[in-house]
């Protein structure tokens, strides 16, 4: 072999190496078996404190954390309700989640309130991004008295600029029986939406303003009304969402 056709070999074989190296790398991270066996996680938050229409102070905390892989991952959820100092509602769920179609995962657990009444629950729901962008989250719960609840929730995030965001949130709870210690009735038993405004400083760190508008329904209204209880609450907050 000449010298000429020995420095043409490598000359090329130096050319394509970081091309097959970038080739193998990009196979790595395209290949989902590399993916097998990571685990990831995430933690998020969302803290905020206002007053109502008629000067009541408010406030509430909504959190998500989750730990596990593709398929599966364990789930913990937080949410609960302050009202003039006291806490309303506090409730906590720790779920098993599995993926099990394209942005859906089936969750199955338990969930523990501890307040108003100290009580616990099987759960079992969906969680995932519906058509549209919708990011939904529906469960059934079951008491540890047999009572049967559901509750559906749905979002969706409107990019005003790259850093201003408009979500609208409902929330819709339901029964299937009289829960005379909760004061609810069988039925859809309240809704709740919301409309907020937020600013994203960073992708994880973001204040928001917010108006939310909460209403009893069907027997559960009636209720409240005989009890002297409001019926309905509109409230203005100030917050801050925060994730890592």
């Amino acid at each position: 072999m000449t010298r000429a056709v020995m420095l043409a070999a490598l000359a090329s074989a130096a050319l394509a190496a970081p091309v097959a190296a970038e080739d193998v790398r990009e196979k790595s991270l395209n290949d989902p078996a590399s993916h097998k066996h990571r685990t990831y996680s995430m933690v998020r938050l969302e803290a905020d404190a206002g007053t109502t229409t008629d000067g009541q102070g408010i406030g509430s905390w909504e959190g998500d954390a989750w730990i596990g892989g593709d398929k599966n991952k364990l789930w913990f959820k937080t949410e609960g309700q302050v009202e003039d100092g006291q806490t309303e509602e506090a409730e906590l769920q720790a779920l098993w989640s599995r993926n099990v179609a394209t942005f859906w995962d089936l969750q199955a657990g338990v969930r523990h309130d501890f307040e108003p009444d100290p009580t616990t629950y099987l759960a079992l729901g969906v969680q995932g991004l519906a058509p549209y962008q919708f990011e939904t989250d529906a469960a059934a719960f079951l008491s540890e008295d047999g009572d049967l609840g559901v509750r559906f929730k749905q979002s969706f995030d409107v990019l005003l600029t790259q850093r201003l965001v408009l979500e609208p949130e409902v929330e819709l709870n339901a029964f299937a029986q009289d829960v005379p210690e909760k004061d609810v009735g069988a039925g859809f038993s309240d809704v709740e939406a919301k409309l907020k405004l937020r600013y994203e400083i960073t992708r994880k760190f973001a204040p928001y303003v917010e108006a939310a508008y909460e209403r009893r329904l069907g027997e559960t209204a009636s209720i409240a009304r005989a009890s002297g209880s409001d019926v309905d609450t509109t409230s203005i907050r100030i917050g801050l969402r925060t994730w890592f």
